[in-house]
């Protein structure tokens, strides 16, 4: 049997190369311009290896336990998130949106979803996606979006997801930080549902306190997610931000982040109030991406 060698392509934002681990046996490495981004186990694709991707599973974990969910993935990557819910919540529904067409055409021909998977993939901005959705039809919306600056147009260049990619690009572009995309997001969510949005901050988390204003003017539950390092400013990292129109079930949180190979830490309540603190909510007119990361900031968990 042959031995599987990398794959570099041009794609849409970038060059992707798909490298194989020589640990596992089908386990690829998602590259973009160098910085990893996705990793993808065929064999086993309950296998996460990033540490933001394992806190995001665990909100689906903790979500109505054992039966089939109907999920949108804002953000494709190389699918690590709904190959995961496919193999462990047998019977959903997902949607996946990747920006970058060519790295969708790139993961679907190189790393194939399995027949069955219930997995449905649309080459699309995120944001027209979402606004485009029926009402009521999703129980879990995942925002990982990321995506450069365009310094020739003053606008957020899409980049598809699936985990920041460089220095320069891991950026939450501003058209998912406003009150106008917590308000569609909310639209197409069912009663109880939740929106668990990936994000990227550092102290003194200007960005990360505004979201959390901005979500509060949608829903009525919000919870945060982090390495406690994260949390206490000691460094750049990822942040999962929950929103809700239910009571999130912080206990079954708790427990499984807190179980993680690489433990973190639900923030919820009178904590998050007050470190959310005077920020104010953004719009559409007035709505900035997320803070460029230092160099090095992110990496394989």
């Amino acid at each position: 049997m042959d031995e599987p060698v990398p794959v570099t392509r041009p794609i849409d934002y970038g060059t992707a190369k798909l490298m194989p681990d020589v640990d596992r046996a089908r386990a690829w490495l998602l590259t973009v311009d160098g910085a990893p981004q996705s990793y993808v186990d065929l064999d086993a694709p309950a296998h996460l290896e990033f540490e933001y991707v394992r806190r995001l599973a665990h909100v689906v974990d903790a979500h109505t336990a054992d039966a089939p969910l109907d999920v949108v993935h804002l953000g494709g990557g190389a699918l690590t998130l709904p190959r995961y819910v496919s193999a462990t919540r047998p019977g959903s529904r997902q949607h996946a949106v990747e920006a970058d067409r060519r790295l969708l055409a790139l993961v679907l021909a190189e790393l194939p979803l399995p027949d069955g998977s219930g997995i449905e993939t649309y080459a699309m901005d995120a944001r027209d996606w979402i606004e485009q959705a029926p009402a009521d039809s999703a129980d879990i919306i995942v925002a990982d979006v990321f995506g450069g600056m365009d310094a020739s147009e003053g606008t957020d260049a899409p980049e598809g997801a699936g985990g920041p990619r460089s220095s320069r690009s891991a950026r939450v572009p501003a058209r998912f930080t406003s009150v106008e995309y917590a308000r569609a997001a909310a639209r197409v969510l069912r009663p109880g549902g939740v929106h668990a949005a990936n994000l990227a901050d550092g102290a003194p988390f200007a960005f990360v306190r505004s979201q959390l204003a901005t979500f509060a003017t949608v829903f009525t539950e919000l919870a945060l997610i982090a390495e406690p390092a994260v949390l206490r400013g000691r460094r750049f990292g990822n942040v999962v931000l929950l929103a809700s129109d239910a009571p999130l079930d912080i206990a079954a949180l708790t427990r499984r982040v807190s179980a993680d190979p690489f433990p973190a830490r639900v923030e919820h309540g009178s904590a998050l109030t007050r470190f959310t603190g005077a920020a104010a909510p953004v719009t559409d007119r007035d709505a900035q991406g997320s803070p460029e990361p230092p160099d090095g900031s992110f990496g394989i968990g």
